[in-house]
């Protein structure tokens, strides 16, 4: 498509500016000192939106972006003067966005809608008062947003000479003077609205940093006003694809790359009904539509799931493409359940940005909240000799223990400063369920507020007892301390030692029960140990997680030599499954490493990646992969992500990244733009085994 293709281009050279809405904020915010903090809050919300300038780029079907910058002056105000006020009354600790909204309430209830459901509650709730004002406030700035876009589409219109485009910015026109002001009536609206609320949810002026909302779970919501479309014949299936194509591509004009958002598509309902419609098959033609960064896709895969979406999903992979991630709807859903989500609950989840579980509509979790370096657990132990290899790792748990409760203080205690300093009225709107409560997202009001630390380097860790374990205390080669010795002088004047170490001494991710069981050793620790922590607020768990995102790199920059053989400054271990390089016995070697321990209680994020050489397709391909995937899923698996793709394009990306500036790979639960990389972690995909398919 045509269109397609030239809003992608533009998607890739797309800058984001969203410190134009807080200049605006802050300006006003800075006049009103002498006004109480809520109201103070409320007007120069209002305010921001009202000046926020909008845009409009040729062919946009959805519109809603940050794309135009500070003039001069205004960066230098910002600079010299209103930054220090937003630094000051920003609160930048913690998580957020990691989530999906209630967009079932928006496009049902509308915003108007919405206004007077809280003004019943006011008369209920008589001392939360404020909090609903603010609320109140932040929708009818959202309403005023809304109304300059129809103006820009209207005016825009008058001096269009093309029909077809006329049309079109009419039609813009039409739908933004609706929604999301009222209920949507058309698959259109439906799209226009959910964009156009996540939009405005990212222009959060107490987190100057970008956001990232999820779109939840695309092939539910929208599904009726599809239906309902198709019905009546007021759409094509081509327009409709056409429309994700657009609101797909605004994903990469709010969010930058290095982060992630997208949406999940299958799985089961509420009433526990597979999810597998017209909806769920564009959802993932997307990928291959616009072939971006984003959106991140998460397939969910349960019982019973049709063959032939699975193997679309394969065919993308196989293609080169890096999403989407499949994920066991059937274990997350328990995971949930574990934790006290309510069974109907359980089937509505979103992966918040890579893999880490959050409940639609109700979360204000924060995720991968902190990472914990695990080999750097083990090289603090190797301080002084053991008696046996069953002390050193007592040692470590210690150790862990320790860091797993310092963290937990250092998390609850950033809540407690975040409840005291932020408010965020617009999205507390669309959670569940602070308007029922009166009480702001900040301040607790969601239903499920968790915490989700995660622990990077398992594999590593792993592997470095068991080296350990080999040379130190069965085959008594030297002490630990001479060990460490050797680590402290990354190796050197001992390549042939390190390489035996890293080529002979066996690794996880090769069927080795022996091997394989101390990862589930650590696993089921970590998850004994996380459960007796609960924070401030009302079901804020302590829940753990075992991906990485980008940490495996930055916290392999910073850690020396590791007893696996690994060398000071090398990435560490990209997620749950084997270190790189490291599978010798195939892929069914490592599936089945990789899912000897338990997955569900790790509802914060389990990533196994796997890489197949393009080189190696045949006819075949699909079923091997299909076959590799469900085997996977059976035996407990809780996320699997694929690459295929060659070294040799790698390796000229690194040479011309000019040439490869779309060239998408997927990292430790997310993916990214492989030039844009840092050298390290382009060598690290590199290295990665490249199994054939």
């Amino acid at each position: 498509m045509k269109r397609i293709e030239e809003l992608r281009k533009r998607a890739l050279e797309n800058r984001i500016y969203p410190l134009v809405f807080h200049y605006h904020f802050y300006k006003a915010f800075d006049r009103l000192s002498c006004a109480s903090e809520d109201e103070r809050y409320r007007e120069a919300y209002s305010e921001a939106f009202e000046k926020l300038p909008v845009s409009i780029s040729e062919g946009e079907l959805i519109v809603g972006k940050m794309d135009i910058p500070l003039t001069d002056s205004e960066e230098s105000e910002w600079k010299n003067k209103y930054r220090k006020i937003a630094e000051s009354y920003a609160c930048q600790m913690g998580q957020d966005s990691h989530m999906a909204v209630d967009y079932e309430k928006l496009l049902k209830r509308g915003i108007y809608g919405i206004i007077e459901d809280i003004k019943a509650l006011i008369k209920t709730y008589e001392n939360a008062r404020e909090f609903y004002l603010n609320c109140i406030c932040c929708l009818k700035a959202v309403l005023v947003h809304a109304e300059k876009y129809a103006e820009k589409a209207l005016a825009l219109s008058a001096d269009e000479t093309d029909e077809a485009r006329k049309s079109e910015l009419l039609e813009i026109h039409r739908i933004l003077r609706r929604v999301p002001a009222y209920p949507a009536e058309s698959f259109y609206e439906a799209v226009q609205a959910v964009h156009f609320l996540t939009h405005c949810l990212t222009l959060n002026p107490q987190r100057l940093n970008h956001q990232q909302f999820q779109l939840g779970r695309i092939d539910r919501f929208l599904l009726p006003y599809y239906e309902k479309d198709m019905r009546e014949g007021r759409i094509t299936k081509e327009f409709a694809r056409e429309l994700l194509d657009s609101l797909a591509i605004q994903i990469n004009m709010r969010v930058p790359n290095g982060l992630s958002s997208g949406y999940m598509l299958g799985g089961r309902d509420e009433n526990g009904n597979i999810i597998a419609n017209d909806l769920t098959e564009m959802g993932l033609q997307v990928i291959e539509d616009i072939r971006l960064v984003y959106p991140s896709v998460g397939l969910c895969y349960t019982k019973g799931f049709p063959d032939a979406i699975l193997e679309k999903a394969c065919r993308l992979l196989l293609n080169g493409h890096s999403h989407p991630a499949i994920f066991n709807d059937d274990v997350i859903s328990k995971g949930l359940i574990h934790y006290g989500v309510s069974e109907k609950e359980s089937r509505n989840y979103i992966h918040s940005t890579c893999v880490e579980i959050t409940p639609v509509a109700a979360s204000n979790v924060w995720v991968a909240s902190p990472y914990t370096n695990m080999p750097q657990l083990l090289l603090d132990a190797m301080d002084r000799e053991y008696d046996s290899a069953d002390d050193l790792i007592n040692a470590v748990l210690c150790l862990l223990d320790r860091k797993i409760k310092r963290n937990f203080e250092s998390e609850t205690a950033s809540r407690k400063i975040r409840m005291e300093k932020s408010q965020n009225p617009l999205l507390s709107c669309f959670v569940a369920d602070c308007l029922e409560a009166g009480k702001d997202i900040e301040k607790g009001g969601a239903r499920y507020n968790w915490i989700m630390p995660s622990f990077v380097g398992m594999a590593n860790l792993v592997d470095s007892l068991y080296a350990v374990k080999t040379l130190v205390f069965d085959e008594k080669r030297f002490t630990l301390v001479e060990y460490k010795k050797l680590l402290d002088n990354n190796f050197e004047g001992n390549e042939k030692l390190r390489l035996n170490i890293l080529n002979k001494i066996p690794k996880y991710g090769n069927d080795s029960d022996e091997i394989d069981s101390l990862f589930s050793l650590f696993t089921e620790h970590i998850i004994e140990e996380c459960r007796k922590y609960t924070g401030p607020f009302s079901n804020a768990n302590l829940i753990p997680s075992v991906f990485c995102w980008v940490m495996h790199e930055q916290f392999g920059r910073k850690t020396q030599a590791t007893p696996d053989g690994r060398k000071a400054g090398f990435p560490l271990g990209d997620g749950s499954g084997p270190c790189q390089g490291r599978e010798k016995n195939g892929p069914t070697a490592s599936i089945l490493s990789s899912t000897k321990w338990e997955h569900e209680k790790m509802i914060g994020g389990v990533a196994v990646n796997l890489k197949f050489s393009k080189s190696s397709l045949g006819p075949a391909s699909i079923q091997t992969m299909l076959a590799l995937i469900k085997t996977y899923l059976s035996r407990g698996g809780f996320e699997i992500q694929i690459n295929v793709i060659d070294n040799e394009t790698l390796k000229k990306a690194q040479l011309s990244p000019e040439e490869y500036a779309d060239l998408v790979v997927r990292i430790g639960g997310y993916s990214d733009y492989f030039v844009k990389l840092s050298p390290e972690m382009q060598e690290e995909l590199i290295l990665r085994t490249a199994h054939s398919v």
